[in-house]
């Protein structure tokens, strides 16, 4: 009996590990700065750019836009509410200027001019509160962030114009309540203003995001409260991040080092979690997605989130020769001579199949992908790594980011040139290697201090442990087998 109790627990450990694997997420990452009737933030572009490659980082399907107008911001509203539409976590992300009016908050796209309180209701900005929930309303957890408290040069403009009229007209944010299964952060507390930080830079509270909601096995609400932690000190205490919380159970955004609720079985040895991305193996992907832009905002999105990176001087470089015009800007645009309806057109299975691509033809669109900074495994077969792969440069190329390529698609894939082989020199990247275990996991003992560990230990050519993997396989298939006939 108590052997079987344990099997039953390893196959519910599995199971739940699997559907873990299977957690759908998405999110909405934008920055809006370059404003067109009041001055300009240099910020929110280069916070929503390092906020996307972190939430990429863990597996969210990332809709991302920077310095968008009212048309386009709407666009992207729509596209995120789609994708949220039954999600496991949404998260939402905004960088920009916000402001409150009677106790409701409004995102602002960079065309909005703002004069009365009219402009504000009747759609030059975004109301929050039917954003989230039109947007976010069926995903199970809604995970919110909000650097909009930044000093509002639109408020004053509305007051002044507002002399025949009472009109509340707030300095940063209003308070808002969440609902069921739902987390809303602040930058700084219900109407009070945040730091924007240096030119250039992330904001405080953005850093502080980036540096704790993603770390391996750390739940959200622990993360937020080192977030807060963060942000006042480095303010001298000057901003305090506030928020509101509803979570009914436990949020990891990089569940490989959380914990694993198992039922407590006597005698039973641990089993080890599963390894997760190093934070090297981060870096790199960042690093990868940034390096050849021509955008110096993208470039110090690297900076600001690895000061001390590894790719700190190329980063520093490269902005030098884009601010020289040193840099072709015509070599990264990459969808010259695209068929416009690429932009559009959704794969799915069946368009991929209308291609015919053979194990050859799938091997070289493999070897694209990872001449391009897409790295994947050339087998020939589109597993799911591959598939996560073409969401990426999907995602990067505009395209919708479906994991199933069309006709068009493709033909972009062929026309985009590869770079040159790599060569031993200044700016070649050494892809991090993963430490093997250390210590005796696979025998319960404990690993060493920061060795990695896996759930699953290396196959053995040892002819009793299969005898025993097969003896437990029978077992389980005849419990199981027994289970469904009753």
């Amino acid at each position: 009996m108590r052997f079987l109790t344990i099997t039953l627990s390893l196959l519910c450990m599995v199971l739940t590990a699997e559907a873990a694997k299977a957690d759908r997420r998405v999110a909405f990452v934008v920055g809006n700065g370059a404003y067109k009737s009041v001055a300009q933030l240099p910020n929110p572009p280069v916070d929503a750019k390092a906020m996307a490659a972190t939430l990429r980082n863990v597996g969210f399907d990332v809709v991302e836009g920077t310095n968008l107008t009212r048309d386009k911001m709407t666009e992207k509203l729509l596209d995120f509410g789609r994708k949220a539409q039954g999600a496991d976590i949404a998260v939402f992300y905004y960088a920009g200027h916000g402001i409150a009016i009677a106790g409701t908050n409004y995102l602002l796209p960079v065309d909005a001019d703002l004069k009365s309180e009219m402009d504000v209701k009747l759609g030059s900005a975004i109301n929050i509160d039917v954003t989230l929930d039109q947007t976010m309303g069926d995903a199970k957890v809604k995970l919110v962030f909000l650097d909009a408290c930044r000093d509002n040069p639109f408020a004053a403009k509305i007051k002044s114009n507002s002399a025949t009229r009472s009109v509340s007209v707030q300095t940063g944010l209003a308070e808002m309540k969440s609902g069921e299964g739902t987390l809303i952060a602040f930058a700084t507390g219900p109407g009070q203003t945040a730091l924007d930080g240096d030119a250039g830079a992330n904001s405080p509270f953005t850093r502080a995001l980036i540096s704790h909601i993603a770390q391996p096995g750390v739940e959200i609400q622990q993360a937020m409260t080192s977030v807060r932690a963060q942000v006042n000190e480095e303010t001298s205490k000057g901003q305090l991040p506030w928020g509101h919380t509803n979570l009914i159970g436990a949020v990891y955004l990089n569940p490989s080092a959380a914990p694993v609720a198992t039922p407590a079985v006597a005698g039973a040895a641990p089993v080890a979690a599963t390894a997760g991305p190093t934070a090297a193996e981060a870096e790199l992907e960042f690093w990868r997605s940034v390096k050849d832009s021509n955008k110096p905002e993208e470039l110090n999105a690297y900076l600001a989130t690895y000061p001390n990176g590894q790719f700190k001087s190329l980063a520093m470089a490269r902005i030098a020769s884009i601010e020289s015009g040193a840099v072709n800007t015509a070599t990264r645009n990459v969808g010259k001579g695209v068929d416009p309806a690429t932009f559009t057109e959704e794969g799915s299975q069946v368009s991929e199949d209308q291609i015919g691509l053979d194990k050859t033809k799938r091997r070289d669109v493999q070897r694209r992908l990872t001449g391009l900074g897409f790295d994947t495994k050339m087998t020939g077969v589109f597993d799911d790594e591959t598939r996560g792969v073409m969401k990426r440069w999907q995602a990067a190329r505009g395209y919708p980011s479906t994991g199933f390529l069309t006709k068009l698609q493709h033909k972009a894939l062929l026309a985009e040139p590869q770079p040159a082989p790599a060569t031993a020199s200044v700016g070649d990247e050494a892809k991090p290697r993963r430490a093997k275990p250390a210590g005796n996991v696979a025998a319960g003992g404990p690993p060493p201090q920061g060795a990695p560990v896996y759930r699953n230990p290396p196959p053995q050519d040892n002819a009793g442990n299969a005898a025993g993997a097969a003896f437990i396989g029978g077992m389980m298939g005849g419990v199981l087998g027994g289970a469904l006939r009753r």
